[in-house]
This record gives C-alpha cells, structure tokens and sequence, in this order.
C-alpha cells in the first residue's frame, strides 16, 4: 500500500519506518528542510533504539523515502497519516495549529479518493475539525474520509510498540475505510478494536490520564510512607500482584513527564471543563505530580543547609531512560530550583547531553557519573538509566567531597548505599 506520513517527529517517523519495514511504499514529509536532509543523510533527528538502522535497510532497499513535498506525498498515497506536534496552550488545550495547517495542505492537493488517519494525538471532536478545513479548502469535489487511530507509542521502546502493540484502535466513520486500515494493519497479527472516530480520540487520552493517575496514586501513598516510616517499595508491589491493579506505573519518583502524560491530561481536564463536567479528579493527579520536584528538591536543600556554593551533581536529565528527549524533563525543574538556591550543578546524562546544552545555562557539562561526583558535596539520580544502576558505589563515594546520595527513582537498595559510604536518601521510605 502507498502512505504518506506528514510529521517525523517520534510518531511519524517511527510509525512511517515501520509501514515500509512490513512492505509498504511509504514516503515521510516533513516542512522542516533541515530534518529531511538529516535523514536522506542516515541521520536521525531523535534518539530511539534500533531506528537508524531500520530507517537505513528500508531507504536502501527503496521503500522508504523523504520530502519537503506535501503535494508529491499526497500524491503517490491512498493512505495519508497526520502525526505533527499538538503541544499544550498556555491555558491546557491541545494546539491543533499545525493539523490545521497540514488539513489545508491535504485540501489543496487532493485530486482523487484518500483515507486521512489523525495518528496526532488529538482532543474529541478533531476528526470533525479536519473534515471540516478539508471541505473549506479543497479545489477538487472528491471524496474522502478522516479516520482516528491513535498511537500508543513510548519513547525508548517506540518500535517495538510499533510492531507488538496491546492493541490497535482504528476510529471510522465507515465499514470501508475501516477494511482499508484493517488490510494495512493486519501484518502485524494484533488485538485491533474498530470504533467511532470520537471514542477512538477519547481513548488515548483516556490511557494516558489513566496511567498519570496511578502515577500521581502512588506517590501520595510514597508520602504517607515517608512520614509513617512505611516502605513504598513493598506497599506497591503488594498491590500490583492483584490482577485488578497491575504492577506497571507504580513506582514512586519525581512524577510523570515527557511529551504526553502532562499535555494529555490537561487536555483531557479541559475537555471535561468544556463539556461542563467535575474535573477535581484530574485536577487532584496534576497538583499531585507539580509538587514531586519541589518536594524533593526541600529535601535535598535542608539537608544541605546552606545550599549556597554546594555543588550538587545531577545524572540524568532526559524525562525517562532510552531517550534523548527533555519536553516536561523532571531535571530542568530540579535544576531550577536548585539554582534558584544558588547550588553549583553538574550535570551528566548518556546521551541527552547535546540537546541539554541547548538548554541548560550556567552549570557543568561532564562525562560520566564520576566526573559528576568529583568534589560534589551531593549526588541527586533523576533518570533511571542501567548505567547508574551499574557504577561502582565506592569509586563514586571516594570521588565525592560530601556523602549525600539522593535518589529520584528509587534504584539503589539503602543497605548497599550505607554499606559504600553515603548518607542515603530516597523517595516514599520513612
């Protein structure tokens, strides 16, 4: 089948690789010149796993190519796919600015029949928005239709959702469209749930709210534990063997980041607001997850009293392992706050260090983990890499000026931490 993917960002880049991995003449358009000659290069302009070399066998072997051309990709395909970016405004709604955009320019070029997925992660109602520009802008009187599938994709496992998700959730005004996508689809061999366009756009959001929720759950029970001299390690894995709640999205930490659990569920939030619905249950997991940093960074400057001139050594900085990306990264606003105390941070992570540079201003860029600690008065793990979880523990403490060890995300065990030297401290153990 020919596909056109507008967007090569993480979902349309990944999602488009994937259709010509299982034999689909794709071709990715992207507006930003610079990004598409990136890749006609071999260069990737994200960081996942496995992706280069995937992207790489399927130029060469033709099925694969990139443009700056909208109309030359909504040519050449019967399915085109919108998965361009749908940030937060600054009131919490979803930005549909770029879909609008993309819309037009499907409008505009449409000479025959084409199926126009939203794989944007998009508020209810966007499918009608779509079709809506569509008629407004199109030159030609030819039939089409908008359908919703949602992606479901994370950051440093993205391909291998791609090819093995849960399931695939295809949102249809229409039984032939839907056999269309079913066709483009069935390759993969998955659970594949065919809705109406509107409860396929609700469903992602829905997810992500869902997981935040537990997320956000958790970690007021890691401060019930805290005080109580609990242990929030073992209250969540007791409740994860029950089958009702599951063991996935409980572990306490800094809260949730990234590109999608906080845009998401805001959006949702303002949803609710719009159709005049209570939303204090959103409101509660988002006030919940705001403070994670900011507790945590109290912690580390009481026990540091002054804070002032101490150098704090930060490992981690992308919003989860596996990743280059920082959008929503829970170190920024530590950093922040730290700063703002007039702390002396060093920073390291694995391979989000090109894009931090970009970023992050008057703190120092290292190596590795050791150079981190060299003369830190304390450590701070904010990302659970394996490479932290693996460091030699004496050769960081005898590196260090100070012994103060904190730990974001729960990686290390307190017997094992003490027994190296350090004065331990971690999230939801009294």
């Amino acid at each position: 089948m020919n596909v056109c993917v507008i967007g090569t960002g993480y979902v349309g880049l990944v999602t488009g690789t994937v259709f010509a991995d299982l034999g689909n003449e794709v071709i990715c358009v992207d507006k930003v010149r610079k990004k598409i000659d990136m890749l006609k290069a071999g260069k990737m302009p994200i960081y996942e796993p496995g992706l280069r070399e995937m992207v790489r066998r399927n130029v060469e072997d033709g099925r694969l190519t990139f443009s700056t051309s909208i109309s030359k990709g909504i040519r050449k395909a019967k399915v085109i796919f919108i998965a361009v970016g749908t940030p937060p405004k600054a009131n919490g709604e979803s930005d549909l600015t770029a879909v609008e955009a993309v819309a037009r320019d499907i409008a505009l070029h449409l000479g025959d029949y084409k199926i126009i997925v939203n794989k944007s992660t998009v508020p209810v109602g966007t499918g009608y928005f779509v079709r809506n520009v569509i008629e407004k802008y199109r030159k030609n009187d030819v039939e089409f239709d908008v359908v919703s599938n949602p992606e479901f994709l994370k950051e440093g496992s993205a391909i291998a959702d791609c090819l093995y998700p849960d399931r695939i959730v295809i949102g249809v005004p229409n039984h032939h469209v839907a056999m269309a996508l079913l066709e483009l689809y069935a390759p993969l061999e998955r659970p594949m749930l065919i809705t109406d366009v509107e409860s396929a756009e609700l469903i992602k959001y829905a997810s992500n709210a869902f997981l935040a929720t537990k997320i956000s759950f958790i970690n007021f029970i890691a401060n019930i534990c805290e005080k109580a001299g609990a242990d929030v390690t073992l209250v969540a894995k007791g409740m994860g063997y029950d089958s009702r709640i599951g063991k996935d999205f409980l572990q306490a930490g800094l809260g949730y980041g990234g590109s999608c659990f906080p845009k998401d569920t805001l959006s949702l939030l303002c949803t609710a607001k719009k159709f005049r619905e209570d939303a204090s249950l959103l409101e509660a997991v988002i006030d919940l997850n705001e403070d994670r940093v900011p507790r945590f960074a109290r912690q580390i400057t009481s026990q540091l009293k002054p804070v002032a001139k101490k150098v704090v050594g930060v490992l981690g900085l992308a919003f989860k392992p596996n990743t280059d990306d920082l959008r929503d990264a829970k170190s920024l606003d530590l950093i922040k706050e730290l700063k703002k105390k007039k702390a002396l941070v060093k920073v390291y992570d694995p391979v989000a260090m090109n894009n931090a540079r970009k970023i992050l201003k008057n703190v120092e860029f290292c190596k590795n983990a050791y150079e981190v600690a060299r003369g830190a008065d304390a450590l701070v793990v904010v990302t659970e890499w394996n490479e932290f979880k693996l460091l030699n523990l004496d050769k960081l403490r005898q590196s260090m000026r100070g012994s103060l060890f904190f730990d974001g995300r729960n990686i290390y065990s307190k017997e094992k931490m003490e027994r190296a030297g350090f004065q331990y401290v971690c999230i939801g153990k009294g």
